[in-house]
């Protein structure tokens, strides 16, 4: 393989290509207009223009994506995360055009891409499964039926979506009516399926990942757990790695069942399995993301395994080069995201001009990043501007990098939720790890952001006083009298 297309832009077109660059492989980019002068169309050998700025006219039409690949003479596709990377119908298309797809193969994407097929392909491999019923439904009577089965809450979940679309949770039989019909109005307009099920829902519970790899020749590992509790709406917001609350046979039991879901869809690539963590400790099997994870870093930082090159090698038909016995985790890793929203006025997007944008550095600091100084942020695209990422040798090391780093990542021109970010990592909830995914609703309110903005303009007011004030008496003012500049400029 010597040239890759990076279907995608931004900080992870960025991310692929600078480690296609280290193995000595060629780049190609694709751009839509607006994104004409962006920082991974500069760094790419070649690049070419899908067309207007919406993605519906440029980044998401297979077969603009393909025709790029062609006229530039790219061996492989790597479609990043979003987008095009989760459609089977392009993964086939990209196969059947003699172009390597690095992902898995289409049968895999579409059987992890529906909830309800996933569950059905791992129901015979021994892994927990949240209790509810495992096939689409519209009656609400049944509904009702398996909800008084169950027991209430339960959960509405839309069977092809993700996010947080089609998904309502229903504390009692007389809100399942209106609750069901929402979640199937929702899913059909979000993935133009309406299908939901039901499954029983999990209190407080806490979000962990697996992340596996799997080559050609029926290897297959998995590099440990990401903790990824910390949402809002239903989207993570601050990752970590490993998980503060996995002992370690917890933790080897959810790798061996991550395993197990990828050879029931014969994986191959690098994938993300997900898990539910109730309070007793007990987990259960969510779903799969057949992709690169937008928090993939932090496990490259515990693990030493840059994941891109992984699979980059895999598609290429390399076997893995370590075993599971291989593996271990070597320190702490801590992601923020980093949105241009305003954290102040619920989170609104914020667009406009990048009139200052200086990135942090030191020890342990790592931006995943795809703007410079002076670029505008776009309303066509995911607000997300950038992943930080902090690396200690233990946690306490990584939150003190993580809170040093976002105090030296100067951005204006527009808001952004790093105040919100420092917010979770100094939390004392987050601190000690007694935490669940219901964190921001527990803990956060506006109100205490605004109270924090205050505490940091009081200090900054009274620092700023104090050297005044020390200043004052070791430089005396010039007097005008005795002043040659002041002389000279005024004559």
């Amino acid at each position: 393989m010597k040239k890759i297309l990076v279907a995608n832009r931004g900080e992870i077109a960025l991310r692929i290509m600078k480690t296609a660059q280290k193995m000595g492989i060629r780049t190609v980019a694709v751009y839509s207009e607006v994104d004409r002068n962006a920082p991974h169309v500069k760094f790419a050998d070649e690049a070419v223009c899908l067309g207007e700025a919406p993605s519906s006219e440029s980044y998401l039409v297979m077969q603009k994506v393909l025709d790029a690949a062609k006229q530039t003479a790219a061996d492989g596709i790597h479609p990043g995360y979003g987008f095009l990377s989760e459609n089977a119908v392009f993964a086939q298309l990209v196969e059947d055009n003699g172009i390597v797809f690095i992902g898995p193969h289409p049968h895999a994407i579409e059987i992890m891409g529906d909830k309800l097929a996933a569950k059905e392909a791992v129901s015979g491999y021994d892994i927990p499964m949240v209790p509810g019923i495992e096939k689409a439904i519209t009656d609400v009577a049944l509904a009702q039926k398996i909800g008084a089965e169950i027991g209430f809450p339960i959960l509405i979940k839309a069977s092809a979506g993700g996010g947080g679309k089609g998904m309502r949770v229903v504390d009692a039989p007389e809100a399942l009516p209106e609750q069901m019909k929402r979640a199937i109005s929702e899913a059909e307009a979000a993935f133009g399926n309406g299908a939901v099920f039901i499954e029983k829902y999990v209190s407080a519970p806490r979000h962990i990942e697996v992340q596996i790899l799997a080559d050609t020749h029926g290897n297959v590992v998995h590099l440990f757990e990401r903790e990824c509790s910390v949402q809002r709406r239903h989207q993570k917001v601050v990752e970590e790695a490993p998980s503060v609350v996995l002992t370690p046979e917890i933790r080897t039991a959810m790798g061996e069942a991550a395993i197990k879901v990828a050879k029931a869809c014969n994986y191959v690539g690098a994938g993300t399995v997900e898990f539910l963590l109730d309070a007793e400790k007990k987990f259960y099997f969510l779903e799969m993301n057949t992709r690169l994870q937008v928090e993939h870093p932090v496990t490259e930082m515990i693990t030493g395994i840059d994941l891109v090159e992984a699979q980059i090698k895999i598609a290429r038909g390399e076997k893995l080069t370590f075993t599971q016995n291989d593996l271990k985790i070597n320190g702490h890793a801590v992601e923020v995201r980093v949105y241009a929203e305003d954290s102040l006025t619920d989170f609104m997007p914020s667009m406009g001009t990048l009139s200052t944008y200086k990135r942090p550095k030191g020890v342990g600091v790592r931006l995943d990043d795809g703007f410079e100084e002076g670029m505008e942020v776009s309303v066509y695209y995911d607000p997300m501007l950038s992943k930080l990422i902090t690396y200690g040798k233990d946690r306490q090391e990584a939150l003190h990098r993580m809170i040093k780093a976002i105090d030296e990542y100067h951005i204006e021109g527009v808001a952004t939720t790093l105040p919100f970010g420092k917010f979770v990592c100094e939390h004392e909830a987050f601190i000690s790890g007694d935490f669940d995914t219901h964190f921001v609703k527990n803990h956060y309110s506006l109100q205490q952001l605004e109270a924090i903005y205050e505490t940091e303009r009081s200090i900054a007011a009274h620092v700023g006083l104090r050297l005044y004030l020390e200043n004052q008496k070791i430089v005396k003012p010039a007097q005008l009298e005795d002043s040659n500049w002041q002389q000279n400029r005024r004559g």
